[in-house]
């Protein structure tokens, strides 16, 4: 026991301060590099966040194209590293010709590879399209499964791709963090989190229930069109007054967007 402590109390400044690097985490846009521990916003706060996004927008949809519960998951797994406007162009003929586990095991990897070699990293994902549609036959009867650790089990399906399809198309309130989401997260603080999963967990805290089902949507949208990566274009941002970001852009007014949706709100309190 003596000798252990000793030893401790030998190591050097420099050896000891290695060892703090070596568990830092490298800052990234996915991974920043200083986090807040607690989101920016009181319930009452992020309540009128969320009331804006409905507001604006009450029914959102993903931008992926689909027909059924295998077509959305195939989908998902193909958009990683990839846009969903060359999702859509990637599989319009595929799932014209292959819209069921059956028929994509049949048209075989060659084939799927040669629909989808537009998109990034085609030859994997050609792979666990493939897997994935015997896996589905082999252990779910060709349905895919209403839950999240079945989900996790297939080829190419991770934690995001699970909760997309769950939300999407089995209306599960779930939080499925992309980059948009995570940026945003951070970026006006409603859910911080070094990792997704941090910021997934962060994210169900602070969502109000009765906007739980479309908060993903919303939010990736707005990360995806509004408060983008490079530079957030608040001119056009319906939550502008109520955004606590550190890199909001100052204006003299309120943008016209933020206050046409808050006298939204404010009519339909009165009515």
């Amino acid at each position: 026991m003596t000798q252990a402590k000793s030893s401790a109390k030998s190591k050097s400044p420099r050896q000891t301060a290695k060892r703090k690097q070596a568990g830092k985490t490298t800052p990234s846009v996915d991974n920043p590099g200083k986090v807040l521990k607690r989101s920016r916003y009181s319930k009452a706060e992020t309540f009128a966040i969320f009331q804006r996004f409905h507001a604006d927008n009450p029914e959102p949809e993903g931008e992926l194209d689909y027909v059924n519960a295998f077509t959305l998951l195939v989908a998902v797994v193909l958009s990683a590293q990839a846009t969903d406007v060359g999702v859509n162009r990637a599989t319009k003929n595929l799932f014209e010709i292959a819209d069921t586990p059956e028929k994509m095991l049949a048209l075989g990897e060659d084939r799927v590879r040669e629909e989808i070699r537009t998109i990034g990293l085609y030859k994997n994902k050609a792979k666990n399209v493939v897997l994935l549609s015997e896996q589905l036959l082999r252990e779910h009867g060709g349905e895919v499964p209403e839950n999240r650790e079945a989900l996790e089990e297939l080829p190419g399906v991770g934690r995001k791709t699970a909760n997309v399809v769950l939300n999407i198309y089995f209306g599960h309130p779930t939080i499925a963090v992309d980059t948009h989401l995570f940026r945003l997260g951070n970026r006006i603080g409603i859910a911080p989190g070094k990792t997704p999963l941090d910021v997934e967990k962060a994210m169900e805290k602070a969502v109000p229930a009765e906007y739980s089902l479309h908060a993903h949507h919303w939010l990736i949208l707005h990360g995806r069109y509004i408060c983008k990566a490079r530079k957030p274009e608040c001119r056009r941002c319906v939550i502008y007054d109520l955004c606590k970001s550190r890199e909001k852009e100052k204006f003299d007014a309120i943008p016209e967007i933020a206050v046409r949706t808050r006298a939204l709100i404010e009519k339909d309190k009165i009515a």
